[in-house]
């Protein structure tokens, strides 16, 4: 990535942060601070607790500071991030001797392991915020551990600290080219694991096989996995189905919601299949559900209210086929999260903007038969939608 593909949306940033009149915002979830600095900081992202920090500051208030611990500055020296300063916390060794590194990663790591250290996270995140002379900061609490944020009201006394995760949350919605350009690669990469996936489907052949083509593709195409549920007949009914041994039967319906992640983006796309012709009552819902998809894509664009998209999205499909059709939402927005801002209900009070990244859906479950679902990823675009997807929702019928 150029160092000038930042992923952060620095103008409505500001302008949030302006309105508010914070000083600096403070990252501290592991989507933040990857989002706001491009610093993926591993332990962060694998478990609950390790503490890595972005500090930004407002236009003329100083320079961005990326906080993290000792141990992870060799994935800040390996990684193209665009946050320059870095503050250090806690204590880890490896032995190095400047004159013998050669690569220029090893070279930035040693120099990163002399600038000052201090005890833990929290006094590192004082002391940038301290030394920065802030008065009023957004922290994004979520990312700090229970206690954290009335511990850093104690120690810094003559600060105001507000509660920030829905502000980046909002500044997040909105994306950057870079990020809408991710988003389109993951989406491809999704849609070529599925296709991967049906070419091993045969009568026999198992849902973790299937699973096991789909991750494989994705993985071949550099992205990891991470959603992958595959289900058969009427496993492919149940939510949240994993992948088992379950073999394929003729008429067996194959539900796939699923998605990879590209370089930290996500994909979140479902589509499906049936193993030999369909029934009529598959097709037909089937069709109702992609009808709803497909109107309320119609009626996305910047100004939009949520909620009407949703209104027009549950009345096609009970006009088209199921009458009885509920849901508690018929999408959300993606990016570097899984599950970004806005979300797609009806009590939603959230207006649609040009540049968010939507995953729109409407799925049907209907335990102890089937589960049909149709995804897709669409961008809002001043003028409509643009769909991220190269193929159609339409039902996909696998020769038996």
């Amino acid at each position: 990535m150029p160092r000038n593909a930042v992923l952060l949306n620095k103008d409505r940033l500001h302008a949030w942060m302006a309105e508010l009149q914070l000083d600096a915002v403070v990252a501290t979830t592991p989507e933040n601070v990857t989002y706001m600095s491009g610093f993926w900081a591993l332990p962060q992202w694998i478990r609950r607790g390790p503490q890595a920090y972005v500090v930004w500051p407002a236009p003329g208030k100083g320079d961005a500071e990326i906080v993290t611990s000792t141990a992870t500055l060799d994935l800040v020296a390996d990684q193209q991030v665009w946050v320059e300063r870095v503050r250090r916390y806690g204590a880890f060794h490896a032995d190095g001797y400047p004159d013998d590194a050669k690569d220029p990663v090893s070279q930035r790591l040693l120099q990163l392991q002399e600038t000052p250290n201090h005890d833990d996270a929290l006094s590192a995140l004082v002391a940038a915020l301290t030394d920065a002379g802030f008065t009023r900061i957004g922290i994004d609490e979520v990312g700090l551990m229970p206690g954290q944020f009335d511990m850093l009201k104690e120690r810094l006394p003559d600060t105001s600290l507000v509660p920030a995760a829905g502000l980046l949350r909002n500044v997040r919605a909105v994306k950057t080219p870079e990020e809408i350009a991710r988003l389109a690669r993951v989406a491809e990469i999704a849609e070529r694991s599925i296709k991967a996936a049906l070419v091993v489907a045969r009568e026999g052949a198992s849902e973790v096989e299937l699973a096991r083509a789909f991750h494989a593709q994705t993985v071949q195409d550099d992205a990891f996995p991470v959603l992958g549920c595959i289900g058969f007949g009427e496993r492919s009914a149940l939510m949240n189905v994993q992948p088992s041994s379950r073999k394929l039967e003729k008429g067996d319906v194959i539900r796939f919601d699923v998605g990879g992640r590209y370089r930290h983006y996500r994909a979140d796309i479902a589509r499906i299949a049936t193993f030999g012709e369909p029934t009529k009552e598959v097709r037909r819902y089937h069709r109702a559900l992609l009808a709803g998809v497909e109107r309320a894509c119609e009626l996305i664009r910047p100004g939009v209210r949520v909620a009407d998209v949703f209104e027009a999205a549950i009345e096609t499909v009970r006009r088209e086929g199921i009458g009885h059709y509920r849901r508690n939402h018929v999408g959300h927005g993606i990016g570097i999260d899984g599950y970004d801002a806005p979300s797609l209900t009806a009590t939603s009070d959230e207006v649609l903007e040009a540049g968010m990244v939507l995953c729109v859906e409407t799925p049907y479950y209907e335990l102890g038969r089937w589960g049909l679902q149709v995804e897709d990823m669409v961008v809002v675009r001043p003028d409509g939608t643009e769909r991220l997807m190269a193929t159609s929702g339409d039902l996909m019928v696998v020769a038996s």
